[in-house]
């Protein structure tokens, strides 16, 4: 099938996309990497008549770690490839559970075209960015001709490829807080083919004291509900010595608190399952992660 017809526009900056989207609302479409919505064209799931290209808008194309009140921010722009902030070494070495993520959004040629804002923006409750996005605490910028705002990466996805941002509205940036302090993160999961969305996804994200105790742990799951599902694994983990943390405690508190549908690829006995076991190797990645990086920083 091919889609059905639309009015194609290529503006030249973020003024001219919020004035179009201004103009057309709900009949228009946002088109960066394409890798989500030119299926959605094609099997004609998506029809909109209008579609507003951002891929030429200089200001989108930005990825960079920056300094803030809190800390630092990894920034992502509507039009940044999967790809470019994968490989991009200040971004790795500052957070990470980007990489280790996104080396598993599909596969390499998907991640060459497709952007990181725009897999937010779709909102596939098997997609790995919103996922991470909400385990982080961080947030996504949107633009319209009446001023900019921040949204919460706890209010942003709404349910299944929904979000909270309106027709006349353009997502052009998402922020990724670095956790400050010692961390370890990793992410692991399950799917039927490799490039294949997740059976189950689970990312966990620790925060290690000069003790070497954990004094918080969290994981994002995906392909679980609706929306991502963080979870606070901290009381379940214990106060031991990070590398002795009890991470079937962990699996067992997500086991209980995922509720995940029967469909075509798995039951949801068996999602939660694997929720448990992913959940528990990815903390005792996050753990060997942990120790690799004060390692790291010990030799310097």
């Amino acid at each position: 099938m091919k889609p059905s017809g639309f009015a194609y526009h290529r503006p030249g900056t973020v003024a001219d996309a919020v004035a179009l989207l201004g103009e057309h609302g709900p009949e228009a479409k946002v088109l960066a990497g394409g890798q989500s919505l030119v299926p959605l064209l094609n099997m004609r799931l998506a029809a909109p008549a209008h579609l507003v290209d951002v891929n030429r808008i200089d200001e989108l194309d930005v990825v960079r770690v920056a300094s803030v009140d809190a800390g630092q921010v990894v920034r992502v722009g509507a039009a940044a490839r999967h790809s470019r902030v994968e490989h991009d070494p200040l971004v790795h070495a500052a957070l990470p559970l980007l990489r280790q993520a996104l080396v598993l959004v599909a596969h390499p040629t998907i991640r060459h075209r497709g952007t990181t804002v725009g897999s937010l923006a779709h909102a596939d409750p098997a997609g790995e960015m919103p996922a991470v996005l909400a385990l982080l605490g961080g947030s996504v910028t949107v633009r319209s001709q009446h001023g900019q705002r921040e949204i919460r990466a706890a209010d942003f996805v709404t349910g299944p490829m929904t979000t909270s941002v309106r027709a006349d509205e353009l997502v052009t940036e998402a922020s990724f807080p670095v956790p400050p302090g010692r961390t370890g993160s990793a992410w692991v999961e399950v799917a039927r083919r490799a490039g294949d969305y997740a059976v189950c996804g689970v990312g966990v994200l620790i925060a290690v004291d000069d003790d070497d105790r954990i004094r918080q742990a969290r994981a994002a799951l995906v392909s679980m509900g609706p929306v991502p599902v963080v979870v606070d694994l901290t009381d379940a983990v214990g106060a031991a010595p990070f590398d002795q943390a009890d991470w079937a405690a962990a699996a067992r508190l997500v086991t209980a608190r995922v509720e995940p549908d029967d469909d075509i690829h798995a039951t949801a006995a068996y999602r939660r399952q694997l929720a448990g076991v992913l959940t528990a190797r990815a903390g005792r990645g996050a753990v060997d992660h942990a120790a690799t990086r004060a390692e790291a920083r010990a030799r310097r």
